[in-house]
């Protein structure tokens, strides 16, 4: 059974940074899609970022145009562990981050899909003052 772990998160001032982090265990294959996605009240869940795990330096990333040049999605093999590195946070980012992970072997598609994403993290608060 996958299992992921999320930590980080919290509350920063506009123009700060938070790494949010998501440890996944259970997966045989050393390839599958995870990324993180955001949902605020009353809105759609939504991609901010997916990245394919996997041997290597893993890859290619995926970026929502929200997120493109501010946040960055990496993987640490060793550590079973991705990471979003959010700068220059805004405002309009404060709601709850989800980690997702799609299925063992699979590919991250070119624009993620809740559909491909089965396991979820709790969630985590990300809360920017102005």
């Amino acid at each position: 059974q996958v299992q992921l772990v999320e930590s980080g998160g919290g509350s920063v001032q506009a123009g700060g940074s938070l790494r949010l982090s998501c440890a996944a265990s259970g997966y045989i294959s050393g390839r599958h899609c995870m990324g993180w996605f955001r949902q605020a009240p009353g809105k759609k869940r939504e991609g901010v970022a997916t990245f394919e795990v996997r041997g290597g330096s893993g890859g290619p990333a995926y970026y929502a145009d929200s997120a493109k040049g501010r946040f960055t999605i990496s993987q640490d093999n060793a550590e079973n562990t991705l990471y979003l590195q959010m700068n220059s946070l805004k405002p309009e980012d404060t709601t709850m981050y989800y980690c997702a992970a799609g299925y063992d072997g699979g590919s991250c598609a070119l624009i993620p899909n809740l559909a491909d994403f089965p396991f979820w993290g709790q969630g985590t608060q990300v809360t920017v003052s102005s």
